[in-house]
């Protein structure tokens, strides 16, 4: 498949990926893992306001922020029990490995779920940032810290992510590659992410990209742009 025929079909925004790309900067819930979240739901249980959640309950004062903080908590805890890992997701990340690429997992979420997921289903990053380190998407600082401690520049990096939280954080940081795991393009269509349908339409546009549009003539190229 040539990219212009790709473009047509599962990917969206079609651009390039400079041969520099050096790091790529994961969400967890939604991208990583499928984890049945009720976001509306949850924000109403515990009142947000229309604010972010984390920085709602933290700007609470006692008692009701601990109480706040243990009910979300609870509502993770169930929804990483039931979290399953997303489709073609471990061959993505070991296909992103053999390029070279720095990997970084950053989340919201705590991280007693982080690592009760990574060894659930077996995964490894290069670094992990979940809310503990008090850097919390929708800002940038989380993924500035990516860069600083991995050692990459902005021009090398991509985020992959499944929310306007991922794309707001990244642009904040000046992040221009930003992919989107989402179904739904229209909801995306105003931002300057790429969104693809699954994990694997993403990763056939990277191993476009980085094969140069030639024809997959090598076993492992083959091995990663197959049909399930």
């Amino acid at each position: 498949m040539k990219l212009e025929e790709y473009k047509k079909t599962k990917g969206s925004k079609g651009g390039s990926l400079p041969k520099k790309l050096k790091g790529a900067i994961f969400d967890m819930d939604g991208t990583v893992v499928d984890a049945p979240y009720d976001w509306t739901n949850i924000k109403d249980e515990l009142n947000t306001q229309g604010k972010p959640i984390l920085s709602y309950i933290q700007g609470l004062a006692e008692p009701e922020k601990t109480q706040k903080w243990k009910q979300l908590e609870n509502y993770e805890k169930e929804a990483t029990k039931k979290a399953v890992l997303k489709d073609g997701m471990p061959k993505f990340l070991a296909f992103l490995k053999t390029l070279g690429l720095k990997i970084a997992l950053v989340t919201n979420n705590s991280r007693t779920n982080v690592l009760y997921l990574l060894d659930k289903f077996d995964l490894t990053f290069d670094l992990v940032l979940s809310r503990e380190s008090g850097l919390w998407k929708p800002s940038g600082a989380p993924f500035n810290a990516v860069l600083k401690q991995l050692k990459l520049k902005k021009e090398e990096c991509c985020v992959i992510g499944d929310t306007f939280f991922d794309i707001e954080a990244a642009k904040d940081v000046g992040i221009d590659k930003i992919f989107i795991l989402n179904r739904d393009h229209e909801k995306f269509a105003s931002t300057p992410a790429k969104v693809f349908a699954d994990v694997e339409a993403l990763q056939l546009y990277m191993v476009l990209i980085f094969s140069k549009l030639k024809e997959f003539d090598g076993k492992d190229k083959k091995d990663y742009s197959e049909e399930k």
